[in-house]
């Protein structure tokens, strides 16, 4: 018996001693695991499986296999959180305990459920659109109200708070101003703003963000801010996609059509779409001179051919990296007309009929890439953007009883790119602190070559042939960027500071018909720091307030300082100014947002100082004074100020009757040079009569409009908007106010809603008109007149929509034993 419980004893000790080397060997955990599709039964290859210590740092992670399956190993001991999750579904998150007693942990399986509003991001829209004020913009998410409105993201601005766009030429302006830089998707693009919004279909916009006073981590241009358009991304897996097809009518016909496709699967997602806008436009209008009884009959007619293209991939290399590329295609072909009839006090009339035809293409190239860190939200983002444009414009002219020449052509051929290189890096410091810092350099570069077959007037009065010009423009940016947030219970702040130095060499060249030239360059280097700085506080969920300030600046555009004729009819040219400087603005604002039972409450007070303003100017044309020619240009006026109130906010009054509306005000004092002729005998009048005179004009505008929608039944909507523009008073110019109503209805059919059908009547009253007068440098009134008394209906369809085809597709290739055919 004693030998027996010495052998027992002895393989006690030995089984204790293997046990612990067991447990030595397994210290680190291993966590196994099979995620399921809850609705499909099958495997879910590519999901995330995320651990985090308590303190909700990320320890390690991995992705599951195409069978579903995973295993981590090298777990620590201690408390976890393990986070499965997968875009389009909900998260599912599991408390495991790693220690002597459970180091191997099986989750066995895992069955993630379908969460339908990320599912279908792309084509499941929100019925209605909200207004949302954050920290540094006011976000107002598209829905489907305001896709009935219009077709193209043009007609989409025209029904936003503090948004205004010129129904003639394109142009948008944010309170009033239209110094304000466009972006889509974050980025800056080469083609022209108001062809770029004509272009992109309402359909296709997810949510449009206002940053009215931008921190330093953006760019400091844009005196007014920056209005970012972000589209809708398809996350869903398979082959997806969305057509549309429009039609908009008054006096001739417009079609848009568009197709977005999407195809994800695994670590790779691929995208691509095409938009098109093709169509006829007339605009028309008037000028009267009251000083010599004369009159200007302006009718213009375009027909314009845009198509623009985008395609671009996403590659996942694992859970902390990823590679992007996106490249925009497009292409342009308009063709002009123009008929100006002069009438003088006499009846005599003179004529000028204008033709134009303008070819661009231009392109966009962006690779990026993004790393996160093991710690959560700590990341890295490097992006490399190229865009090029190039165009070529043939103008010509025929004048009738005109003392020079009667026909002439302009050939001018415009190449520009540029290239910019940034660097982000976000690290939060703690739960409540953030640090981002950055950088990056821009390189732009353009030239215009203009040749011209036309006559001029020199200094002295006299007729010579048209100056060829080349204008060559550079301007390079290189800046360094650094922003610091921290929350304290129920405040939060944020500052920053952007540091930027500017080279700007512009070079215009003229050469005159005997070979003689005149070079004239101009250059502006510049130092500058954008401090921005912001608090907020949230007193309860209901109500939140937010002072901010930020300082931005106004660069010239190229169109505002090529000094190369843009236009011209028989009594005003349009020219840009080399010598325009930029203008720098101090902005400091301060937000109310009320969440209410049935909506939400935005409202906001402004204050604005702006140096060397940029302003459009007329000028009298001093090499033909006895004609009364004018010239059309920009300069820099002196300082002014601005102040402002906007309110804005969406309400529903009953489950069927949902309205957005808002209302701003603001005041601005104009101080700038004015011309006029001092003379009661205007034929004989010389450049000694031109006097020139300080002004300073203060001006008030206000805005209104408010956008009902109706739900008849859960497939028809109705909608009506109505806007009102309260006149503006500028240094030389007088505007009368503008107002219209739109109405429209939406209707959805087939299985699940998958199209939609959609009919608007805009200015359904026929008032909108562009009217003005003014009495520098000469007294005169006048009007002008668009199509925009027009009809639209368009057709929407979405496609697609299966679950892991390419995962169904490999199960088929393993029960299928042999197979053939061209592609094997």
């Amino acid at each position: 018996m004693k030998h027996v419980l010495l052998f027992c004893a002895f393989i006690i000790t030995i089984a204790s001693s293997a046990q612990n080397s067991v447990n030595a060997l397994f210290k680190d955990g291993t966590i196994t695991g099979k995620v399921i599709d809850a609705t499909l039964k099958e495997p879910m290859p590519y999901v995330t499986i995320v651990v985090k210590n308590k303190s909700g740092e990320t320890i390690t992670g991995t992705i599951t296999d195409d069978d579903g399956n995973f295993k981590i190993s090298s777990i620590p001991e201690g408390d976890i959180i393990v986070n499965i999750q997968f875009i389009g579904f909900k998260t599912i998150t599991k408390n495991i305990t790693i220690n002597k007693n459970n180091y191997r942990v099986n989750l066995g399986d895992i069955y993630l459920e379908e969460e339908a509003a990320a599912l279908d991001e792309v084509t499941v829209v929100a019925e209605v659109s909200t207004i949302q004020q954050k920290v540094d913009r006011k976000v107002i998410t598209i829905g489907k109200d305001l896709t009935t409105a219009g077709a193209t993201a043009s007609d989409i601005m025209t029904n936003l708070p503090s948004v205004n766009v010129d129904q003639q030429t394109g142009n948008i302006s944010l309170r009033g101003n239209e110094n304000v830089r466009v972006m889509v998707d974050g980025k800056l693009s080469n083609v022209p703003v108001a062809q770029l919004l004509r272009q992109i279909p309402s359909t296709s916009i997810k949510k449009i963000e206002l940053i009215t006073n931008p921190s330093a981590k953006y760019n400091p241009e844009g005196m007014s801010g920056i209005i970012n358009i972000i589209l809708h991304k398809n996350t869903k897996l398979g082959f997806n996609g969305n057509v549309n097809l429009g039609l908009t009518k008054e006096i001739y016909a417009k079609f848009n059509s568009s197709i977005d496709m999407n195809y994800r699967n695994g670590k790779f997602n691929f995208y691509g779409n095409y938009g098109n806008n093709i169509g006829k436009y007339d605009n028309f209008g008037e000028i009267n001179r009251l000083d010599d009884n004369s009159k200007q009959n302006l009718d213009f007619y375009n027909n314009n051919k845009s198509h623009l293209f985008k395609v671009g991939v996403d590659y996942y290399l694992n859970d902390n990296n990823t590679v992007s590329f996106f490249t925009n295609q497009n292409y342009f072909n308009g063709n002009g007309v123009g008929n100006t009839l002069l009438t003088d006090a006499d009846a005599t009339t003179r004529q000028q009929i204008f033709g134009d035809e303008t070819d661009n293409i231009s392109g966009q190239y962006n690779l990026a890439y993004k790393h996160k860190f093991k710690k959560e939200n700590e990341t890295l983002d490097v992006e490399i953007d190229y865009n090029d444009f190039s165009q070529d414009q043939i103008a010509d002219f025929n004048y009738i009883n005109f003392s020079f020449p009667d026909d002439y052509m302009d050939f001018v051929d415009t190449k520009r790119d540029q290239t910019t290189i940034n660097v982000d890096y976000v690290n939060p410091l703690s739960d409540k602190a953030k640090l981002e810092v950055g950088g990056e350099v821009r390189l732009f570069n353009s030239n215009i070559d203009y040749e011209s077959t036309g006559v001029t007037f020199n200094d002295n009065g006299i007729i010579i042939p048209t100056p060829s010009t080349n204008f060559d423009y550079n301007r390079n940016i290189y800046s360094l960027y650094a922003t610091y947030g921290k929350t304290l219970e129920k405040w939060s702040y944020q500052i920053g500071a952007r540091f930027e130095q500017v080279n700007v060499d512009a070079e215009p060249l003229r050469t005159f018909s005997d070979n003689t030239t005149e070079f004239l360059p101009f250059e502006n280097d510049y130092f500058q720091v954008y401090p921005s700085a912001f608090l907020t506080y949230t007193a309860s969920d209901k109500n939140s307030y937010q002072l901010s300030y930020s300082r931005r600046v106004d660069r010239p555009g190229l169109r505002q300082v090529n000094p190369i004729r843009e236009w011209s009819t028989p009594r005003i040219s349009s020219y840009g100014n080399p010598e325009l400087k930029p203008q720098f603005t101090n902005s400091i604002e301060l937000n109310y947002t009320r969440n209410l039972a049935n909506g939400s409450l935005t409202g906001g007070v402004f204050y604005r100082i702006i140096e060397d303003q940029i302003s459009r100017l007329v000028n009298i044309d001093r090499t033909n004074v006895p004609e009364a020619n004018s010239i059309l240009s920009y300069g820099n006026f002196d300082n002014t100020s601005a102040y402002g109130i906007e309110l804005s906010g969406n309400y529903r009054p009953t489950k069927w009757w949902n309205l957005n509306g808002s209302f701003d005000l603001y005041s601005q004092t104009q101080t700038g040079i004015t011309e006029f002729i001092d003379s009661n005998d205007l034929p004989n009048a010389t450049v000694n009569d031109i006097v020139t005179v300080n002004s300073e004009v203060e001006n008030v505008v206000w805005n209104f409009r408010v956008f009902n929608n109706f739900k008849a039944t859960k497939k028809l909507n109705l909608s009506l908007f109505a806007m009102y523009r309260g006149k503006e008073e500028g240094v030389q110019f007088k505007r009368d106010p503008m107002y219209f109503v739109n109405t429209g209805l939406r209707y959805s059919f087939l299985e699940d809603n998958r199209a939609t059908f959609s009919f608007n009547y805009n200015d359904i009253f026929n008032t909108m008109q562009f009217a003005f007068k003014n009495d520098t440098p000469y007294p005169a009134n006048g009007e002008f007149n668009w199509e925009s008394n027009t009809w639209n209906i368009a057709l929407s369809y979405r496609f697609g929509g299966g679950k892991y085809r390419a995962l169904k597709r490999k199960q088929r290739d393993n029960d299928v034993k042999s197979g053939g055919g061209g592609f094997m």
